[in-house]
């Protein structure tokens, strides 16, 4: 079961990523703060969860968080920054936009920036300890994997309704016949992905 961190008397913004790993497109954030008596069965890393659990959870989140919010940094942004800055840039711009502010933010992983003086805290793997991160993982995860599937209908020769642009065989090999798309973050070094899953 999942937690919460501290106790009720802070009002608590779970924050994390979608996308960071990806060949593809923006990364996306999401932020959320919930309720004191939030419950939602199943609830869980994201990546642990089929799509439509995903989808059904992200229906309760919606519905029933305090407040939430969507957020990304674009391609170019993750070219200029790097994907780990363009990462925390996505997730400060999800939580500039959250209608309540929280006194306490809770960050998937191991990296963050300080934002506006709010103290946070950086959870290894906490999208599966904390019930707040595991709601923003979902929520960015839902997100994203919805962006990609209208990516998918322009380049459906990639099946990034499938692989959500990461690099798996299928999408190297098409990669290797049909070029870069101008969605493609060349800065990850794809040629030379592409020429070393031939050998």
């Amino acid at each position: 079961m999942l937690q919460r961190k501290y106790n009720l008397e802070l009002t608590e913004a779970g924050c994390d990523e979608a996308g960071r790993g990806s060949l593809v497109g923006p990364v996306f954030a999401a932020a959320v703060i919930l309720p004191e008596n939030f419950q939602a069965e199943g609830l869980n890393d994201s990546k642990k969860l089929n799509p439509k659990k995903r989808e059904q959870l992200k229906e309760i989140i919606e519905s029933t968080a305090i407040c939430f919010s969507i957020a990304t940094a674009t391609k170019e942004e993750i070219e200029k920054l790097n994907i780990l800055n363009a990462s925390i840039l996505a997730m400060h711009r999800a939580l500039d936009q959250l209608s309540v502010r929280p006194t306490i933010i809770l960050v998937d992983g191991n990296r963050f920036k300080p934002y506006n003086q709010i103290e946070y805290a950086c959870i290894v793997k906490g999208d599966g300890i904390y019930e707040s991160i595991a709601a923003a993982s979902i929520l960015a995860k839902t997100y994203r994997d919805s962006f990609m599937n209208q990516l998918h209908e322009e380049y459906p020769q990639y099946g990034w309704n499938h692989n959500k642009g990461y690099a798996t065989k299928e999408h190297l090999l098409a990669i290797h016949e049909y070029g870069l798309t101008p969605y493609h973050r060349r800065t990850f070094k794809i040629s030379l992905q592409t020429r070393l899953s031939f050998k």
